[in-house]
């Protein structure tokens, strides 16, 4: 009996333990199918989808993703054929170059030539490749290329003081995109009529400068001048939007070359909490602005003393060349006097996000480096108003900042006139020989219908609420009534004021809270005249600014009698 007992038990024992397996290896074959199935789906990955699961916010500053394909075999064949390419290049950049770097050399040098020029045996390492979507009748493709050469380059440098001096370049690292556009497309062979080359993208551009022989920070000034040649020479000739064009196929490719497009016009308005970069008392701030990083196309606002939201209320007008691609920097600088000054932050506008004809009002968060956007400190705000107005707009857009009529810009005016150049600089020269000053004159009628949710003032959760008006350049002022009791009055009062300025003046908006023994600052509005100029009247609500709550209802009209003068 215990024999059978045995049996039974061992065979269901037995046939236990084969169910047990068999559902082990499903399980696990089930498990590494699904496996696979994720890896194949992690592989099938676009940075779209990454950017999906992992939000931008929440990437490490160094994580950058590249659109672009490897080229692990172009740089094998480069690096066989570098020798050539080097002997051809060195020729080719001693040529071309000098007479560029003489072009833009310092007012401290007198001449500056190459006595010796070789690219050195490390070639350049092509890092990616892209093609740029166009309108068809041509390709552009997008190279990135890195660099960390061991060239053998000597400067021959004359100082107007008359010294001499051998100047090795040494230690050059170079990242960047170089765009290259073939255009237009032919039957011919090799099939597109001319070539295009620019430096797209400059990501970064270092060298070390050192006198043969000797040491070049014994002479001041030197040292900055060379790197300061250098660096405007690829800024102005290389840097795209500005391109070399290399016919192919004999044609007139001058469609090609670079153009002035339009004038973006910009008013730079005030900023607000920036940091203060003082140990005593607060920051001087000053604003540059610029288009592209030349000297004389930089503009550079006014310093405001110990202010740490300054009102500047000052306009500028850029050329602009290539609207799909070119971008407006803004950069705040804390002034140190006799010092350096000191970068407080920067921002960026890019002008294809810009509507013609249209006047944007933008607040722009500052950040320590315009290649690291995720900055979390807060650094400050800057306020622009920007108007992009392309040459030949012809869709009844009136520009406020035009001359002697509201139908062109000062540019438009110059090339309506008979000038034919395409170069920048010549066009603005000629602008500004022409230039007159448009001032706008008109009444300007501001009613303070209400306001709402303004922060309490008092101990019993309440305050008594009263505007100031005031223009910022006659400083023409008018005060509402008191409403006592109350965080959302209204008030309904209407004031007038003669404008004898109306695109250089402000309108500014304080609301203060009323007491027996003095007056509490509750908190304040900026604007410009640009809108009401343009809309002629509307109705808006304007949050305060240096308030944590709280917000103004307006309705302007503007009534105008434009004047001309000459300046």
């Amino acid at each position: 009996m215990s024999f059978f007992l045995g049996l039974v038990l061992g065979v269901a024992v037995g046939v236990g333990l084969i169910i047990a397996f068999v559902r082990s290896e499903n399980s696990r074959s089930k498990r590494r199918t699904e496996l696979a199935a994720t890896i194949a789906a992690f592989a099938r990955m676009t940075v779209e989808d990454s950017r999906k699961i992992l939000p931008t916010e929440y990437y490490p500053s160094w994580v950058v993703f590249s659109q672009r394909q490897k080229l692990n075999w172009l740089n094998l064949e480069l690096a066989k054929i570098w020798p050539y390419i080097n002997e051809a290049a060195s020729d080719l950049i001693r040529t071309s170059v000098e007479p560029v770097l003489e072009q833009y050399k310092s007012i401290v040098l007198s001449s500056l030539k190459f006595s010796k020029l070789t690219l050195g045996t490390v070639a350049p390492q092509f890092t990616g490749v892209s093609i740029v979507e166009d309108d068809g009748s041509g390709i552009t493709m997008e190279l990135e290329l890195q660099w960390d050469g061991n060239p053998n380059i000597v400067l021959d440098i004359r100082t107007k003081l008359g010294v001499a001096l051998p100047i090795q370049v040494k230690n050059i690292g170079f990242t960047g995109v170089f765009r290259l556009i073939f255009k237009p497309l032919v039957e011919e062979f090799p099939c597109f009529g001319a070539v295009c080359y620019s430096l797209r993208e400059k990501k970064k551009l270092d060298f070390t400068l050192k006198v043969v022989g000797g040491d070049l920070s014994s002479i001041p000034g030197v040292s900055g001048a060379i790197e300061e040649t250098i660096r405007n020479a690829i800024e102005d000739t290389l840097t795209w939007p500005v391109r070399k064009v290399v016919p192919i196929l004999p044609g007139d490719y001058s469609d090609l070359e670079l153009k002035p497009e339009g004038v973006l016009e910009v008013k730079l308005v005030q900023a607000k909490g920036l940091t203060n970069k003082d140990l005593i008392g607060k920051s001087d701030p000053f604003a540059v602005v610029y288009i592209r990083p030349l000297p004389d196309r930089m503009k550079k606002s006014k310093t405001i003393n110990n202010d740490l939201n300054p009102i500047w209320n000052e306009h500028f007008e850029f050329i602009v060349e290539d609207a799909s691609t070119q971008n407006l920097i803004l950069k705040v600088y804390d002034d140190e006097g006799i010092q350096a000054a000191e970068l407080i932050g920067c921002s960026q506008v890019r002008l294809k996000d810009l509507q013609p004809g249209k006047v944007k009002d933008i607040w722009l968060d500052l950040v320590k480096d315009l290649e690291i956007q995720r900055d979390r400190k807060n650094r400050g705000q800057v306020h622009l108003e920007l108007l992009y107005c392309p040459y030949g707009m012809e869709n009844g857009f009136t520009n406020p900042f035009a001359l002697q009529n509201f139908s062109m810009t000062s540019l438009e005016k110059v090339l309506k006139s008979g000038s034919n150049g395409t170069d920048a600089a010549d066009i603005e020269k000629q602008s500004t020989n022409k230039k007159k000053e448009v001032i706008v004159r008109g009444v300007l009628s501001v009613t303070v219908i209400s306001a709402e949710d303004l922060p309490a003032m008092d101990l019993m959760g309440k305050a008594d609420p009263y505007v100031v008006l005031s223009m910022k350049k006659t400083e023409t002022k008018f005060k509402t009534r008191v409403v006592n009791e109350s965080l959302n009055p209204t008030w309904n009062q209407n004031f007038d004021f003669v404008v004898e300025d109306g695109l250089h003046d402000m309108l500014i908006l304080e609301v203060w809270d009323h007491d027996t023994f003095g007056k509490d600052f509750m908190g304040r509005c900026i604007m410009t005249l640009t809108r009401v100029i343009l809309e002629r009247e509307y109705s808006d609500s304007f949050p305060l600014e240096n308030a944590k709550t709280g917000k103004l209802n307006i309705h302007l009209k503007w009534t105008p009698q434009p004047i001309y003068r000459d300046t």
